[in-house]
């Protein structure tokens, strides 16, 4: 199940679809162009095991570059576009990349690495215009576009998002099966068909960055069911509303803050719209918040699915809307991996108390790449197979997970333990709030205090009366102890668009830490 099984069969359907432009590559196209480049590759000497990597703008490229790395055997790392050229530079550095693929609209950021990376052998460039590197059209034209006499299905090894650390490889051990065998499909893949009823017949929009792991890895999954993705060059409400319409699309998928931003639309941009090909919205990366999620419920009707899972994939929580609306707040019960809620010893806790949460397996399904001490900090102190994503949650009596916040931001105040997950989700349902974080700062008696930053609506401008605001809408709707001490405004915060929140640069800066850079 990949694209060539399609070439076959259904050659001119779309396999991906730019949203904006409308521009299309075709399951002929995508075989073809992958083979090109996979006969590129394996000229140049690589071979299954071998990495290379991506740093581009959603394009459609991005599609030929993945499938020719997949079936060739090899590993397949994406970096944040995002990434200044040092960042870049030490991903290509620990991945021991020998490739690199980009796009003349990323010259700025992709001039220096050469430098920076000089074990890189292959430098590509979709459109050229970039220094020291060769055109990706003129390369991949003078090879067939015949497929590899073997071709052993490689796998994406992916970077954490750096938001608490250095970023660490994500590395799976390849299985030697080749692409074609079905006995070596994905679990993504697996999960897309057995969960969402992902098949030819699917229309699914994305409408964010493909350097991301779910973007990447659900487009793929439903080119290997022989879908078609819809690929949003980068997210706006509006926009993605109109998609669902003008590409009748029947699958998508979100994050909280997509919802957030949705939901403040004008009420003429929200409605007028045909999306009765819509069945399945599908959400992940970050908890949402409850009142948001019945918000959407209340508009979209239930098909909202939620699953929570890192890119370690050491476990899978998956939640359909019946189980939500059942149990508010819940990203549902586990279907990979036996669900253990530890404290900070590892003895387990019972049901209803947070702490770490951690997925037992029969195997350790993943290792950071280069870092034995990362790998093993992951990992239960008395069950190695055990792993943790550094999440805190809590399971109720029926089996359902709750997340309550990340390991690494919770507050501790006078000894008492603070999420700052409830106090944003409270926050964000205020109108004139467009985004927050939460986080502790330093308090000589208490250890640490509550701290919130917040990014006020357009048109809303920052003052002392809009923090009193703010702060006692918070105490209307939260205990005291959880409300804010302090509230600072911010133009924008640290947010990618794949929804992650760069926490550790805000609050690094009230902790006087010297260097908050992302990394």
């Amino acid at each position: 199940m990949y694209p060539g099984t399609f070439a076959e069969t259904t050659p001119d359907k779309p396999a991906a679809i730019m949203a904006g432009t409308g521009e299309v590559s075709t399951y002929r196209e995508l075989n073809d162009r992958s083979n090109r480049l996979a006969q590129l590759l394996w000229a140049a000497g690589l071979r299954p095991g071998d990495h290379v990597s991506i740093f581009m703008e959603n394009d459609l490229r991005y599609f030929e570059c993945f499938w020719a790395a997949v079936r060739s055997g090899l590993y397949f790392t994406t970096i944040n576009r995002y990434l200044q050229p040092d960042e870049s530079a030490y991903i290509l550095q620990d991945s021991t990349s020998k490739a690199l693929f980009t796009s003349a609209r990323m010259a700025e950021l992709m001039e220096p690495v050469p430098a920076l990376a000089p074990e890189v052998q292959i430098l590509l460039s979709v459109d050229g215009g970039i220094e020291g590197f060769d055109d990706y059209e003129t390369a991949i034209s003078r090879f067939p576009a015949e497929p590899l006499e073997h071709q052993p299905r490689g796998e994406a090894m992916l970077y954490s998002s750096g938001t608490t650390g250095r970023p660490k490889g994500i590395k799976r051990p390849l299985t030697g099966i080749d692409i074609d065998d079905p006995a070596g499909m994905t679990g993504t893949t697996l999960l897309l068909a057995g969960l969402f009823a992902v098949d030819e017949h699917v229309v699914y929009l994305s409408p964010a960055p493909l350097y991301h792991s779910a973007p990447l890895g659900f487009t793929t999954g439903v080119q290997a069911l022989g879908g078609t993705a819809v690929i949003m060059e980068r997210f706006d409400a509006a926009d993605a509303l109109r998609y669902i319409e003008q590409y009748e699309v029947t699958h998508s998928q979100w994050v909280p803050t997509m919802f957030s931003r949705i939901l403040k639309l004008p009420e003429e941009q929200r409605q007028g719209y045909d999306w009765s090909s819509h069945k399945v919205a599908v959400h992940a990366a970050a908890p949402c918040p409850v009142e948001v999620k019945k918000q959407m419920f209340d508009w979209w009707g239930p098909i909202l699915y939620e699953y929570y899972a890192g890119t370690e994939v050491n476990g899978f929580v998956f939640c359909s809307p019946e189980d939500w609306l059942a149990h508010p707040g819940t990203v549902g019960k586990s279907i990979l991996g036996t669900i253990h809620i530890c404290d900070e010893l590892g003895n387990e806790l019972p049901n209803g108390e947070p702490g770490t949460i951690y997925f037992e397996r029969d195997e350790q399904p993943f290792e950071y790449h280069n870092d034995p001490e990362k790998t093993k900090g992951s990992q239960h102190p008395d069950h190695p197979f055990w792993s943790t994503l550094g999440d805190v949650g809590y399971v109720d009596d029926e089996g359902y997970l709750y997340l309550t916040d990340r390991k690494a931001f919770m507050i501790i105040a006078g000894g008492v333990n603070i999420y700052p997950q409830e106090i944003e989700d409270c926050l964000i349902m205020h109108p004139k709030v467009a985004d927050v974080a939460v986080f502790g700062v330093p308090n000589e008696d208490l250890g640490e205090e509550v701290k919130a930053v917040v990014q006020p609506e357009a048109g809303i401008e920052p003052s002392d009366e809009l923090a009193r605001e703010l702060l006692a809408y918070a105490a209307e709707h939260i205990a005291r102890y959880k409300v804010p001490r302090t509230l600072d405004f911010r133009e924008e915060l640290p947010r990618l668009p794949t929804g992650k929140l760069y926490k550790r640069i805000l609050r690094d800066e009230y902790w006087g830490t010297k260097d908050s850079r992302i990394v």
